[in-house]
């Protein structure tokens, strides 16, 4: 297959995650509705935790296991778990930090090397600011699916580029599911606020939670790293963790509880559902 054929595929898998973003320009939801989407975004985030957290550690598994029977020493091991411990703290506790510098709690730096002119700083900071916390929101859970569709791109460029065609279209196929339900979860916190954003906003946040797709296929299709796959995927894990928890506190300000749980319940069951077909290829 050729770089223009693998990094098309790449793209395929990616851009499907525009077909959930509309939502987000619906006008004043009901506040019943508004719950739901907020919890349907709970439901997906969660079963994309446990997505990239399963696949993070495979390579750590199979360390263990190399060590058990003695084919390998304890290094893979130590190396393998640093990385997935090192790629979800920072990928939490970063926007963690973000949040807090964002907030104008954090200071510069005034003197000395990579130092950042107050006033530059306060335009930066002032043009992030200026968004509502739901589009904030919506920010980190872009990043955060992003990080976990880079690594997707990872996997399609690397069967693509072992020749395994059939694997990589399956994988196309599946994450095109993953990426259209993905989308709903970008804009529920705008939905759920009935915070109605432009067209241009909602295209940049399916840049990027989407563009990372075809930037790891790209990626992958050169070279191949489990190492690298760990990092990305633990770095998703992360931030979509921190986004969760953020989630979370929204749904319990609302009434009507069961919403909560049938919300989280139907984004659950999407994220497994289009999961099976990944599965059913051999993937």
């Amino acid at each position: 297959m050729s770089e223009s054929q693998t990094l098309l595929l790449g793209f395929i898998a990616g851009v499907t995650i525009l077909f959930g973003l509309p939502i987000g320009r619906m006008r004043t939801p009901r506040p019943g509705l508004r719950q739901f989407l907020n919890a349907l975004a709970i439901g997906i985030l969660l079963f994309l935790i446990w997505d990239v957290l399963a696949h993070a550690y495979d390579p750590l598994d199979v360390a263990l296991s190399r060590l058990h029977d003695r084919t390998a020493g304890i290094a893979p091991v130590l190396g393998y778990g640093a990385l997935f411990f090192f790629g979800i703290a920072t990928g939490l506790l970063s926007l963690v930090y973000y949040e807090r510098w964002l907030a104008g709690r954090g200071r510069p730096k005034p003197y000395g090397p990579g130092a950042m002119a107050p006033g530059e700083l306060a335009a930066k900071r002032a043009r992030v600011a200026e968004w509502s916390p739901a589009r904030r929101l919506s920010l980190l859970i872009a990043v955060g699916i992003g990080l976990h569709n880079f690594g997707e791109g990872l996997a399609i460029g690397g069967s693509a580029a072992t020749g395994a065609i059939g694997l990589a279209t399956i994988l196309v196929i599946g994450f095109a599911l993953h990426n259209a339900t993905e989308g709903f979860g970008i804009v529920a916190p705008l939905a759920a606020e009935g915070d109605r954003p432009s067209w241009r906003f909602l295209l940049l946040m399916g840049l990027i939670g989407g563009g990372p797709t075809t930037i790891g296929t790209a990626v992958g299709r050169q070279f191949t790293s489990p190492a690298v796959s760990v990092v990305f995927l633990t770095l998703a894990a992360g931030s979509i963790l921190y986004v969760v928890i953020q989630l979370l506190g929204v749904a319990h300000k609302g009434g009507r509880k069961e919403l909560l749980y049938w919300g989280v319940l139907a984004g659950l069951v999407a994220g497994f559902l289009t999961d099976m077909v990944v599965t059913a290829g051999g993937a």
